[in-house]
């Protein structure tokens, strides 16, 4: 190997620091990858997909599929899987894992989330409805996120 090929190299792994420091600089520390044998501290599928969430709403919202509704601070999409006539998710653009570790921080995010509902309801024509999160062991995909559900 060529001393330029090294420093070629090494300029490639900062630059792929700088974009993962980047992108991940506002997300909730998840689980650390270790394989083959990771036992619990492998990331689950619906951890990677909680890490992957957490860059697209805040860095890619454009990319997010779906999308009925957006504030600065919330986003509404369809459900990918509809349970029902009206199944939307309002997904706070704060990363937090689940409802048990929500913190100050968080408050204006799920607030503007709640705020949304009415709205939303009136557009789906949503009179009995119903507004759920589901705990860490329920998740799909560990990012707190609430289901708008009308039947």
């Amino acid at each position: 190997m060529r001393p330029r090929d090294g420093m070629i190299g090494l300029a490639l792994v900062a630059l792929g620091v700088l974009i993962g420091g980047t992108l991940f600089s506002r997300s909730v520390p998840r689980s650390v990858i270790a394989l083959p044998d990771c036992g619990s501290t492998c990331y689950r599928p619906r951890d990677l997909a909680g890490l992957v969430a957490s860059v697209g709403i805040r860095m890619l919202p454009g990319w997010v599929p779906g999308i009925v509704a957006e504030t600065d601070r919330c986003l509404a999409l369809r459900h990918p899987q509809p349970e029902a006539r009206v199944h939307l998710v309002l997904v706070p653009k704060h990363d937090a894992r689940d409802i048990g570790e929500l913190t100050v921080d968080d408050q204006p995010f799920i607030m503007d989330c709640f705020a949304m509902v009415p709205a939303l309801a009136a557009t789906f024509d949503a009179q009995n409805y119903r507004l759920v999160t589901n705990g860490p062991a329920l998740q799909h995909v560990t990012y707190l996120h609430f289901h708008l559900i009308a039947r």
